[in-house]
């Protein structure tokens, strides 16, 4: 019955930590952020500047999908929203921030209106 208790007793009884654990523990907490940084927060900050500089180059008459998955063509750009023409004669007013992607620029003339 006692052997049971035994084996406790020395698992306690451990010898006495250093203080280089504490040092340890910083490096591993610098190295998971660093990780964290590369494959997280640097992809995201790319992805932001790459959106921005997109909208900053949108203009009348180019394409584009919103995060909604609305299609329509740029029909005004204003400073905080673009004005959207999803059919003729309706228009839709987006955030800046709510655009997906560009799809294309409008031609010069459309087939329709070279006849």
């Amino acid at each position: 019955m006692l052997d049971l208790f035994i084996g406790t007793a020395w698992a306690q009884s451990g010898a006495p930590s250093t203080g280089g654990q504490g040092f340890q523990m910083l490096v591993m907490f610098g190295l998971i952020f660093g990780i964290m940084y590369f494959l997280m927060i640097r992809p995201q900050n790319k992805r932001m500047q790459q959106h921005a500089a997109m909208v900053a180059a949108l203009k009348k008459g180019d394409q584009l999908v919103t995060v909604g998955g609305l299609h329509g063509r740029i029909f005004a750009v204003e400073e905080k929203v673009i004005i959207l023409e999803v059919a003729k004669g309706v228009r839709v007013t987006v955030d800046n921030d709510k655009i997906a992607r560009m799809v294309g620029a409008e031609p010069a003339t459309t087939a329709g209106e070279a006849k």
